[in-house]
C-alpha cells in the first residue's frame, strides 16, 4: 500500500496552488530525490502547516526515508539537545547557526560528516514524547503500523474521494498527520491551511474549498462552544472528530446534537502517539448511547485491562491499566542515535498507562491517567478527576488545569480578572472539598488569563508546574 492513493490532492491556500493526482506525484518524487541526497541517517523536519512541509514529509514515506517530525517552535537549546543525541543527516527548516559538526545550506542544516546510524528498515517516522521542554525521546512508527491505522481510520469513519479535510492540527502532532494520512491513503483531498480552527481565514477556506470534516482536540471544542459554533452555517461540513483527550460529555452530547440536525455525524476517538496514533473511534450512530466512551479497537486492534494482580482480562466492568494490541502499535523508544537502527521491540502490545474499563460489548471507558496522581493531604487523588469535577460543578468554569503541588493541588482555572473571578475559584475550592470530603485548602484554584497549550491543542501541564 502506498500512502498517497490515486487522486489524491493538496490544496495549498497560502499559495494559491493546487497539486492534483500527477503532479502531486511528481512532487513527491522530486522531494524523495532531494532527501536522498544527503547523508545517512534520519532527517529531522521542523514541521510547518505549509505545502513544503508536507511534501517532506510525503516525500521521505515514499521514498523509504526516516524522518522526524519537530514543533518549529521546539525550544532551541532542546533542538540542540536531539542534534547531539541523534545526529541527523539534517534539519530542514532550521533557524540560527548551525550547531559544531553541521553546515547551513540554504535553510538547512546538513551534517558534515558522511558516517551515521543507518535507520532500520521499517523505520519511517519519529515523533518527540513531549513538547517545547524537557527532554524527550522519539516514538518509533513503522511504515507498515502508520499505514495500518491510515486504513482503519479510513475504514471507521468512512473516507473516500470525496472527502476534503483541512489541516485543523499541527502536522508535528501525531493527531494531525493521522487526518493527513488517513484522507491521502483514500485519495481524498487535503486543503492545507494554517491559521487552524480559532483563525478566520479558516473558516473562509472551509467555505472556499467544500471542507467536509473538522478534526479537534477538547480545548477546540470548547472554543468552539464559546463562538457559538453552527455547523449549518458551512453547508459541506458533514463530519466531526475529537481526539487528544476526554471532551467533557456534555460537550459531546451538544456537538453531536448540532450535527445531527444538519445531517452530519460526529465521532469521538482515542490514541496516542505511541499507536500511530489511534487505537478507538465510537462510531457516530452509538454515540448518543454511549456517551462518555472512547468506542471500541479499530479494525485490526483489540483492548484488555491488566488488574492490580497483573492478570489481564475482558470482563466488562473491571477498572485496570488499558493494553492494546494491534499491527499499529510503535517499534519502541529511541534515546539517541545508536536506538535508530533497533527493530521492534514492543510486539504489537502498548500499555497505555491510562486506567479505564470495557462495557459488554466491549467499548472502551478512559477513567483516568496512572501517572496523573496528585496528594491532597496525604490523599491520592486523580488530577484528571479534579479537573472534571470542576468542569461539572456549575461554578462558571470551563477549562481547568490542575498540577500537583507538594500536599495538595493548583487548578488554574481560565478566567477573566477581578472579583469576579476570585469569587468563582473559593466556590469551585469548596465543591472539591465537599466533593472529597477533604479541606478547602488543598485545593488552590487560581485564575489566569489562558491555560497555556502546546501546538498539538492539549494542555502544557509543565509550563503550570513551573508556576507553583
Amino acid at each position: 500500500m502506498t500512502l498517497v492513493g490515486a487522486g489524491s490532492r493538496l490544496i495549498d491556500v497560502a499559495g494559491g496552488r493546487t497539486l492534483d493526482d500527477a503532479e502531486l506525484s511528481a512532487e513527491v518524487a522530486r522531494k524523495t530525490d532531494e532527501l536522498a541526497k544527503l547523508p545517512v541517517g534520519v532527517v529531522f523536519a521542523r514541521m510547518s502547516v505549509d505545502l513544503d512541509s508536507v511534501l517532506t514529509y510525503l516525500g521521505a514515506f515514499e521514498g523509504g526515508r526516516a524522518i522526524a517530525l519537530i514543533d518549529p517552535a521546539l525550544d532551541a537549546d532542546v533542538l540542540i539537545g536531539l542534534v547531539e543525541r541523534f545526529r541527523p543527516a539534517a534539519v530542514l527548516a532550521a533557524s540560527g547557526d548551525a550547531p559544531s559538526g553541521y553546515t547551513t545550506r540554504g535553510s538547512d542544516w546538513v551534517r558534515d560528516s558522511a558516517e551515521g546510524v543507518e535507520p532500520h528498515p521499517d523505520l519511517a517516522v519519529l515523533l518527540p514524547t513531549s513538547g517545547s521542554t524537557g527532554n524527550p525521546k522519539l516514538v518509533r512508527l513503522s511504515r507498515d503500523g502508520l499505514l495500518a491505522n491510515a486504513d482503519a481510520i479510513a475504514q471507521v469513519l468512512k473516507i473516500d474521494a470525496d472527502e476534503v479535510a483541512p489541516t485543523c492540527l499541527p502536522l508535528h502532532y501525531s493527531y494531525g498527520l493521522s487526518v493527513l494520512n488517513s484522507h491521502l491513503v483514500r485519495g481524498a483531498t487535503v486543503v492545507i491551511e494554517s491559521s487552524g480552527v480559532l483563525g478566520r481565514g479558516f473558516w473562509d477556506a472551509v467555505k472556499e474549498y467544500g471542507v467536509t470534516s473538522l478534526s479537534g482536540v477538547p480545548y477546540h471544542y470548547e472554543m468552539l462552544r464559546r463562538l457559538k459554533f453552527d455547523p449549518a452555517k458551512y453547508p459541506t461540513l458533514r463530519t466531526l472528530t475529537q481526539a487528544g483527550g476526554k471532551l467533557r460529555d456534555e460537550l459531546v452530547a451538544e456537538f453531536n446534537e448540532k450535527m445531527l440536525a444538519v445531517g452530519g455525524r460526529m465521532y469521538v476517538m482515542y490514541g496516542q502517539t505511541e499507536a500511530s496514533p489511534r487505537m478507538t473511534t465510537l462510531p457516530a450512530e452509538r454515540l448518543a448511547d454511549k456517551i462518555g466512551s472512547a468506542g471500541p479497537a479499530l479494525p485490526g486492534g483489540s483492548f484488555a485491562i491488566r488488574r492490580d494482580d497483573g492478570e489481564e482480562t475482558t470482563h466488562p466492568k473491571i477498572v485496570g491499566e488499558v493494553l492494546y494490541r494491534g499491527p499499529n502499535v510503535m517499534m519502541g523508544y529511541a534515546e539517541d542515535e545508536a536506538g535508530l537502527s533497533a527493530g521492534d521491540e514492543y510486539g504489537g502490545t502498548l500499555a497505555t498507562g491510562d486506567l479505564g474499563y470495557l462495557d459488554e460489548e466491549g467499548y472502551l471507558y478512559i477513567t483516568g491517567r496512572l501517572k496523573r496522581i496528585g496528594k491532597v493531604f496525604g490523599n491520592r487523588v486523580s488530577l484528571d478527576d479534579l479537573e472534571q469535577a470542576v468542569r461539572t460543578a456549575a461554578v462558571g468554569i470551563d477549562v481547568v488545569a490542575a498540577v500537583a503541588a507538594g500536599d495538595k493541588v493548583v487548578l488554574f482555572a481560565e478566567l477573566p480578572e477581578g472579583d469576579g473571578a476570585k469569587a468563582i475559584c473559593k466556590d469551585a475550592s469548596r465543591a472539591l472539598a465537599e466533593r472529597l470530603h477533604l479541606h478547602a485548602s488543598g485545593f488552590d484554584v487560581r485564575p489566569i488569563d489562558t491555560v497555556p497549550l502546546l501546538a498539538s491543542g492539549k494542555i502544557d501541564y509543565r509550563s503550570l508546574e513551573g508556576r507553583v
